[in-house]
């Protein structure tokens, strides 16, 4: 049995009779111990000691909304307040879930009291986020298309819902009743989800190119072309926005900040190592959302680099050789991501040094290295970083030490982030089923 799977055999023995799987609290101690990885894999290791190694976090506070994907359309959460005790309260259908021919990747969105879905065969459905009862359900199909749908996602803005679809269309629903308000065709299909703020919506398709539209109407408000890339990742990212700036990430690995009002360009990064390898890890695409935070822009790309950036000026602040495709965490001071060997990594966001890093499960069956797992998220509340796993597995680590707090089984396999909003946990699994914890 190897180092890795004798230890989440250990942390799953030692958390069994714990009253909640969440766990108890952690105060904020020394750093937790580096779980070494198999030979052949390139590892992290802390690299502060100390007081300089010690996590002070904001306090929670709670948040009455998930308006799109990632939260806000900065996507900075921070650290968001929920019950230390999590219990299942209910559990509901979506739709179609993931298969051979399609994958369920949207997000699920808060707001107003609802939650709102998209499953892989193009249909939205509302709930009612207390109880989990189904408010309305609308297929956003177009005629004479095939349903096999695959990407896209959802946001809101004033009772407006945005769906981004793999149907090279954006269409808007009014979020009270599921009602058509319009449709606009684009340029080509959209794996990732829209995003919203102060009336206008903005996409990427998937031949790298960033359109604005007007959340009124539909409207094309501008453009703008990255360098089109005939390989990515499943899925797709989401721009994120803050004033007057938005930052688009291509496939490619460009990241381009571009003023909000006409699409001029800022600046311009790249996300990709000189270090290259073939095969999968050398895509060079940006699956994880960036951050927009206080001043600073947060990217980490698939080739094995991530970056912290002046939002005004684009100059690169700090750069570490570490690849990933979930999107990072920003909460108070600290960068938390899970990089491409599924480790869990804390970062000074102010200088990118490793605070700790703790192995999480890389495969199924350890031994023969088959069924490659993967770990969705983290988000961080109340003093946990919450991920979820393709392998039916919920997890808590503590924010402070790395620390596994608390596993818990999940009906099947997770690869889609949480959602959190009114102090409920909502995930949303492979099969199509939306899991409420409170």
């Amino acid at each position: 049995m190897s180092r890795r799977l004798l230890w989440v055999v250990i942390a799953s023995l030692g958390l069994s009779a714990c009253s909640s799987w969440m766990g108890e609290k952690e105060a904020p101690p020394l750093p937790g111990k580096r779980i070494s990885v198999l030979s052949g894999e390139r590892s992290l290791a802390p690299e502060l000691s100390g007081d300089q190694a010690l996590i002070k976090l904001p306090p929670p506070e709670p948040n009455d909304d998930w308006p799109q994907a990632g939260g806000y359309s900065n996507h900075a959460m921070h650290h968001m307040e929920i019950n230390d005790q999590l219990r299942r309260v209910w559990r509901s259908s979506i739709g179609e879930g993931s298969s051979k021919r399609a994958k369920l990747l949207a997000q699920p969105i808060v707001a107003e009291g609802r939650i709102f879905t998209l499953d892989s065969s193009a249909e939205i459905r509302a709930f009612d986020a207390a109880t989990g009862a189904k408010i309305w359900a609308f297929d956003i199909t177009p005629k004479d298309e095939d349903d096999t749908f695959s990407g896209g996602g959802l946001a809101y803005e004033d009772g407006q819902l945005f769906v981004s679809t793999g149907f090279a269309q954006v269409v808007s629903l009014d979020a009270g009743n599921g009602q058509v308000l319009w449709r606009q065709t684009l340029s080509g299909p959209m794996r990732g989800p829209p995003t919203v703020r102060a009336g206008r919506v903005f996409v990427i398709t998937v031949d790298n190119q960033t359109h604005a539209l007007a959340a009124e109407d539909g409207g094309v408000l501008w453009s703008h072309q990255g360098i089109s890339e005939t390989a990515s990742l499943l899925g797709g990212t989401s721009p994120a926005v803050d004033g007057n700036v938005v930052v688009v990430p291509y496939s490619s690995g460009e990241l381009f900040a571009l003023r909000v009002d006409n699409g001029s360009v800022l600046w311009q990064e790249q996300l990709a190592t000189m270090r290259r390898t073939e095969g999968a890890s050398a895509l060079t695409d940006i699956r994880a959302r960036p951050i927009i935070d206080r001043g600073r822009v947060y990217a980490i790309g698939h080739a094995d680099l991530v970056v912290a950036v002046d939002l005004r000026t684009g100059r690169r602040l700090w750069e570490r050789e570490i690849g990933g495709i979930q999107s990072p965490w920003v909460g108070g001071d600290y960068l938390f991501l899970v990089n491409n060997s599924n480790e869990a990594v804390a970062l000074d966001a102010k200088t990118g040094k490793i605070i700790w890093v703790t192995q999480l499960q890389m495969w199924e069956d350890e031994e023969d290295r088959t069924g490659r797992i993967i770990w969705a998220g983290p988000i961080l509340a109340s003093d946990r970083l919450i991920l979820a796993s393709s392998h039916e597995k919920l997890l808590a680590l503590s924010p402070y030490t790395g620390a596994v707090l608390g596993i818990e089984e999940s009906p099947d396999g997770v690869s889609i982030p949480p959602s959190v909003a009114q102090g409920t946990v909502y995930f949303l699994t492979d099969d199509a089923d939306l899991v409420a914890y409170r």
